[in-house]
């Protein structure tokens, strides 16, 4: 099989794609912006996303392209799935629910895939599970403060996203798919917390969070108000209208999706 490109591949998603492919005996590559730093067991060339003047080496030889647009704007993209599209042949992009829908940067991101020439897959899954690691030190301290606890997710072990990923990088019939991804299961952000306690041994509480508290936390963590406006009307949404549950995981891989206690048990120490 061709050589394939995992960009991201230092962060939650990439690395186990990286893994699961160099574990397969695939002939992998992977992009980073320090090879030095990255710590893969695979062929790691430097280049960085955002600077598409960079990424030549990188795709040299590549068929296809596991691809993470590391920003919260498109701005850039166009240049950079020019580049992978004079050397590639199909990409995998990782992008999320929602990204149908105008007014996002996924959007914009998979309408610059599609005109690209390139063979496409879309992976669009559900919210991060482990983006609840931003909550450890509130959980050693017995209390998570956050807003909409009612709101209720489909939350996504990153192990199954990157199962998934390598599943299609490494067989036919997908192009031209977007698959939305989810956990098997849905629970509010008040039960995850719950759930997070019991794995770890200790009792944890919720405790509502203010939308306009939030809003200034989160604003000051992540830098772009923009995404945070929509980070918190997504979440306001998921009260209503809970989070879709699909079977895609079990479909592609012959197996169940992770439940949220398991990717817990996986991340106990984080919580400890």
């Amino acid at each position: 099989m061709s050589k394939i490109l995992v960009t991201g591949a230092t962060g939650n998603v990439g690395r186990h794609v990286v893994s699961q492919l160099a574990e397969a005996g695939l002939d992998v590559r992977a992009l980073a912006r320090d090879p030095g730093r990255a710590a893969l067991p695979v062929e790691t060339v430097r280049g960085d996303l955002t600077a598409p003047e960079t990424l030549e080496p990188a795709l040299r030889d590549v068929e296809s392209v596991f691809l993470l647009w590391p920003s919260f704007t498109a701005d850039g993209a166009d240049e950079t799935i020019t580049a992978i599209a004079g050397h590639a042949r199909r990409v995998v992009l990782l992008s999320a629910t929602g990204a149908d829908q105008p007014g996002n940067h996924y959007h914009e991101v998979e309408r610059l895939v599609r005109r690209s020439g390139l063979g496409w897959t879309f992976l669009r899954p559900s919210g991060f599970a482990v983006n609840t690691l931003g909550w450890a030190d509130q959980v050693r301290q017995g209390v998570v403060r956050w807003p909409y606890g009612r709101a209720a997710r489909s939350l996504i072990h990153e192990k199954d996203i990157a199962a998934v990923a390598a599943h299609v990088l490494t067989s036919a019939g997908h192009n031209g798919a977007a698959y939305v991804l989810t956990g098997p299961e849905r629970l509010t952000q008040a039960e995850q917390v719950r759930v997070i306690g019991e794995v770890v041994g200790r009792e944890v509480r919720w405790e509502e969070q203010s939308t306009e508290q939030a809003r200034e936390l989160l604003t000051a963590l992540w830098g772009a108000p923009e995404f945070v406006e929509s980070a918190l009307r997504t979440w306001e949404s998921f009260v209503a209208g809970p989070e879709v549950v699909t079977d895609t995981v079990e479909r592609l891989l012959g197996r169940p999706a992770l439940t949220f206690r398991q990717w817990a048990a996986d991340h106990a120490a984080a919580f400890s």
